[in-house]
């Protein structure tokens, strides 16, 4: 994928969400504005690509616990060089939770900035993630990886026994409006 779809693709979901058109600005100025918007070597920030995952019945959502950050959030990773960042999500997906998913829809449901705190090595920077709906397989089961302290299936309606982050929270309720009938509740 190329820099003019991933726009095309940010445009889309700006269409589609004109409360948040401020992150949807601050998105599309950063990919127009860096051409190696999804390399680590970009120090002021980079793409990033998540997915909120659900479980066969559409009633949990996976979450790992993160190793560095040490909070319960929705898998995903760094780009590192691809523009393909449902590819990405998908990758990511398996590689912290050992769960092959598969898209419920192929454009974006949520964008989310955050800054990522200074580390030895690390300064400072954004982290401008983009983030998909998938779906797991029946009886797929997470297994977490040296990335997480773990990985599970939460129900919507206790998520936030394990989570205050507003942003898990924002993308569960946008994926539970995107589940049929949306009877799924996020507490």
């Amino acid at each position: 994928m190329d820099r003019k779809k991933l726009t095309a693709q940010l445009r889309s979901w700006a269409a589609r969400h004109p409360t948040r058109t401020q992150t949807a600005r601050q998105f599309l100025d950063f990919v127009e504005q860096h051409e190696d918007c999804a390399e680590r070597s970009l120090k002021s920030g980079h793409l990033t690509a998540s997915a909120c995952v659900l479980d066969d019945s559409g009633a949990q959502m996976l979450l790992i616990e993160h190793r560095k950050l040490d909070q319960w959030l929705q898998p995903g990773g760094h780009a590192d060089g691809d523009l393909d960042l449902l590819a990405v999500a998908l990758r990511e997906v398996e590689e912290e939770t050992g769960v092959t998913a598969q898209p419920l829809r192929t454009d974006i449901l949520d964008l989310d900035r955050h800054r990522i705190p200074e580390r030895p090595g690390e300064p400072e920077h954004w982290h401008y993630d983009v983030r998909f709906l998938l779906g797991a397989p029946k009886g797929a089961r997470p297994v977490g990886n040296e990335e997480t302290h773990g990985a599970r299936w939460v129900p919507f309606d206790q998520l936030n026994t394990l989570t205050r982050d507003d942003s898990v929270l924002r993308l569960a309720q946008m994926a539970v409006n995107q589940v049929p009938g949306g009877s799924a509740s996020t507490g």
